[in-house]
């Protein structure tokens, strides 16, 4: 991204796309465990296509749930919006499978010891594009389809249906965004509704709202429902599946990802738990002005708790060494999967609200991962230099 010119494009999925519905019933089954037994250790998936929903996966707990999880799937389900039969998907009448299981004992006992529940690498990332420090793209994907969805339930726009997705691409110039190149937004709708009305009503309900007009000029592309009809959506025109999202979960594309997804995992999978902490450091490292952008790797052993490995990349636009810093945050921060659930207070049934929206960036006090409570910290060891407001402010 150090090109002079260049365009980087980001999508987001509504709560009703149903890789979402997923992400999201894996997700309630996790909290609800976790409320029950917070020591529950718990990976499950779900798969989800028509009127079929099945949940797979291994759980060690002292709380006996399984009668409860269809009971789950049902609210979660509900609460999305598939409460009609005409969208092809209902709350009520759904085949169920049940097939999780006890959990390996011999990562049990790796766990219990306080090391990482497998090995693997996780990213974090934050820029000051945005006032959440997101990368403007994703941040602007991501409020689409939560304003698409704050219309349809709102009742104004009853013909709107809960599966919709967004695309944004965002032209840059020296590393800063400066206009819009597309805007992408599907929705699914009743029957009969003609096109026109659903442009303008997705127009001047949802896009105008949520995009900034001073990134809007005529070179714009803005696409409504480009395919056409959208009738057919939901669990009955895709098959959903838990950890398909992983780029939109994150950050849109603007810096790597480890490949490991989080919904339906307990905080002992550094998948979850690792990138949490990525994206903590890397936040209260740009809000501390030491850098414009910044990405956290971290790496881990299966059974060993101290991570192999911490890096970080201020991208050039830093002023202060990232081995200094990176040396100042392993002083700070313990990286184990134990140090890391302390911290951040992971061991709560809050993950059904980072399992759409993005799990970063949300203005959620649950997210314990988007406090700045290091910047302090952060500037007296390293005064910095100001680099001003984030230049994407959506606000």
């Amino acid at each position: 991204m150090s090109t002079k010119h260049f365009s980087l494009t980001s999508e987001s999925v509504s709560s009703g796309h149903p890789d979402k519905i997923a992400d999201q019933i894996s997700d309630a089954i996790l909290d609800s465990y976790l409320h029950a037994d917070s020591s529950s250790k718990v990976a499950v998936e779900t798969l989800i296509t028509h009127k079929n929903v099945i949940v797979a996966g291994e759980v060690s707990s002292e709380s006996k749930q399984r009668d409860h999880i269809q009971a789950i799937v049902s609210n979660v389900i509900r609460d999305i919006g598939y409460t009609d039969p005409s969208l092809g998907f209902d709350h009520k009448e759904f085949h169920f499978q049940n097939l999780i299981h006890e959990q390996s004992i011999n990562i049990n006992k790796g766990i219990e010891n306080g090391g990482a529940g497998d090995q693997g690498l996780m990213h974090g990332y934050a820029c000051n594009e945005t006032p959440e420090l997101m990368p403007l793209p994703i941040s602007l994907a991501n409020h689409l389809v939560l304003q698409q969805e704050k219309v349809r339930k709102g009742g104004d726009v009853p013909w709107l249906g809960p599966d919709a997705k967004s695309q944004v691409t965002i032209a840059y110039e020296n590393g800063k965004p400066v206009s819009l190149d597309s805007i992408i937004l599907s929705t699914q709708h009743a029957k009969g509704i003609g096109e026109s009305l659903i442009k303008k009503t997705v127009l001047e309900l949802i896009i105008e709202p949520t995009i900034p007009k001073r990134f809007i000029n005529n070179q714009t592309n803005i696409l409504i429902n480009p395919s056409g009809c959208f009738e057919i959506g939901g669990p009955q025109a895709d098959t959903g599946l838990t950890g398909r999202k992983i780029i939109v979960d994150t950050y849109g594309g603007a810096c790597p990802h480890g490949g490991g997804a989080f919904s339906g995992k307990d905080p002992t999978k550094v998948d979850r738990s690792g990138a949490y902490i990525a994206r903590y450091i890397a936040k209260n490292i740009v809000a501390s002005e030491i850098t414009e952008r910044c990405t956290v790797q971290l790496s881990y052993a299966i059974g060993v708790a101290e991570p192999t490995s911490l890096s970080l990349n201020f991208h050039g636009t830093g002023n202060r060494s990232e081995n200094d810093v990176a040396s100042f945050i392993r002083n700070k921060i313990d990286l184990s999967p134990l140090g890391i659930i302390k911290r951040l207070e992971l061991r709560r049934p809050i993950f059904r609200s980072t399992a759409s929206g993005g799990h970063f960036g949300q203005t959620n006090q649950l997210h314990t991962w988007e406090k700045l409570d290091m910047v302090d910290d952060l500037r007296s060891v390293f005064s910095t230099n100001k680099f001003g407001s984030p230049k994407g402010s959506i606000s």
